[in-house]
């Protein structure tokens, strides 16, 4: 499968998506380049939105140069609808996210949602969760001793070098994990002090996955 491929799988999934966006409304919208597919696919619609609700300063940026209105979470009483993407998911339609670095704010606009859509290509199919990397995202000063507490979890954490998330937080990237409970991981990880949050979304899963063929999609 090659990167022209995928791409067309992407924007299969965010145009399917886009049926569930009302005109006059105002919509949540999560990072990466499944996303911003679904952005192009979204400025091209020309819905009228009341604004957009953005997870990351990148999305944020994109959101502008379309000149689509920009809303803060705070100036919002109710967030209908929330799109994004995902690493990883499984049958139940629980989550790994987090690639992109955003996971936190990502996961606070899945939370205030009422329904949140998740759009991935075909290269992503139902599987354990862990394969993927799990981010957690840590105060810096806590980052070693975070990391030794995610080894007593099972897990192999590893610093995500330069970076630093828009909340000025640094990620802790876990592998070597077969997640069979997600809800319990993802609250044990909530639990360790200096973790701002991580990458497991089972808590609040999808509604429903969307996920773009070449020429169709197929809806989870």
């Amino acid at each position: 499968m090659n990167q022209q491929q995928i791409t067309a799988m992407k924007n299969c999934a965010a145009k399917a998506a886009l049926a569930y966006v009302q005109p006059n409304s105002i919509l949540g919208l999560g990072t990466g380049s499944t996303t911003n597919c679904f952005i192009e696919q979204l400025a091209n619609a020309k819905l009228n939105l009341a604004g957009v609700v953005a997870s990351s300063n990148a999305t944020a940026e994109l959101l502008k140069k379309h000149q689509l209105p920009l809303l803060d979470l705070n100036s919002v009483a109710e967030l209908p609808l929330y799109i994004d993407s995902a690493d990883a998911f499984n049958a139940l339609r629980q989550l790994v996210k987090g690639g992109g670095g955003a996971l936190t704010r990502e996961k606070i606009l899945a939370n205030a949602s009422a329904q949140f859509i998740c759009i991935v290509d075909s290269s992503k199919q139902p599987t354990i969760l862990g394969r993927f990397p799990v981010a957690v995202e840590v105060i810096p000063m806590a980052r070693s001793y975070v990391a030794r507490q995610l080894v007593k979890l099972g897990g192999q954490p590893q610093y995500r070098d330069k970076f630093i998330t828009d909340n000025g937080n640094i990620i802790l990237d876990v592998y070597n994990w077969q997640i069979t409970k997600p809800i319990e991981l993802e609250t044990k990880i909530n639990q360790i002090p200096g973790v701002v949050s991580n990458g497991i979304f089972a808590m609040r899963g999808a509604d429903k996955i969307i996920i773009g063929l070449e020429n169709s999609i197929q809806v989870l």
